[in-house]
């Protein structure tokens, strides 16, 4: 049934002066599962997400958002059908508490994010949200921390918290782990699966044990083409996954 895919690609190509980066790539995330899209180093997965985003335009194909194609809408057109996106490095505001960073979070979703003098009364009609948003993510006795104090890990769930706010229908999660020891890759292993429910979350990952605990469908991508699909059990027995990630898995 079509409407169990929240997305489609359809045959995705995107070529750079005659580098073929994504190569006849169709994709098809379930809605509310977590999907995570693994590969050796230049596989295509970062230009997989540019292109879901609108940060690159594709030379061919198309991508289709809950039945519609979306392929020549913009960036800020994408976000508002509830496409939501983190990057590989934190993006949050470092000088700023991290109550006051969910806080810009629910104002954009508002549509008031540069109105900063709004009264201090109308922000804080938003502070029961926010703080609610902290709870989820298990950050609310640090609500008055300046986030550039927060340890790394603590920084991503910020971030993730930050993207909550903005009620994302998708969540796409570039590198959620990435430069993390062990405890903090636990830490967002388990809020990615908590944040899962009633959502759709599509990751790229590098670090097998959080793609093997936490997701519900596998693409392997191997120099832009899909290699291989399925849950992690069947996947990572396919030797044409095991001979592409020879020296390049964790």
């Amino acid at each position: 049934m079509a409407e169990d895919y929240i997305l489609e690609t359809r045959n995705l190509v995107k070529e750079f002066k005659g580098f073929v980066a994504v190569n006849d790539v169709s994709l098809k995330v379930r809605r509310g599962h977590i999907h995570a899209l693994i590969g050796p180093n230049g596989a295509g997965k970062t230009t997989v997400f540019n292109l879901l985003t609108k940060f690159l335009g594709p030379t061919r194909g198309s991508i289709h958002f809950n039945g519609k194609d979306i392929t020549p809408e913009h960036s800020a057109q994408i976000a508002r059908r509830g496409i939501v996106r983190s990057f590989q490095i934190s993006a949050v505001f470092p000088h700023l508490t991290v109550l006051e960073n969910v806080r810009i979070a629910l104002q954009r979703k508002l549509g008031i994010s540069f109105q900063f003098w709004r009264s201090e009364r109308t922000l804080d009609a938003l502070n029961g949200r926010a703080l609610e948003l902290l709870a989820q993510v298990g950050l609310e006795s640090f609500a008055g921390m300046v986030a550039v104090e927060l340890p790394y890990g603590r920084k991503r769930a910020l971030e993730i918290a930050t993207t909550l706010a903005l009620e994302p229908e998708l969540m796409l999660l570039d590198e959620p782990t990435q430069g993390m020891g062990h405890e903090d890759v636990d830490l967002v292993r388990d809020l990615i699966k908590k944040v899962s429910a009633n959502r759709t979350v599509l990751m790229v990952e590098h670090n097998m044990g959080v793609v093997a605990g936490i997701s519900d469908t596998i693409t392997v991508l191997a120099r832009g083409a899909v290699l291989a699909e399925g849950p992690y059990a069947e996947v990572s027995r396919n030797p044409l996954v095991v001979e592409a990630y020879m020296g390049s898995a964790h």
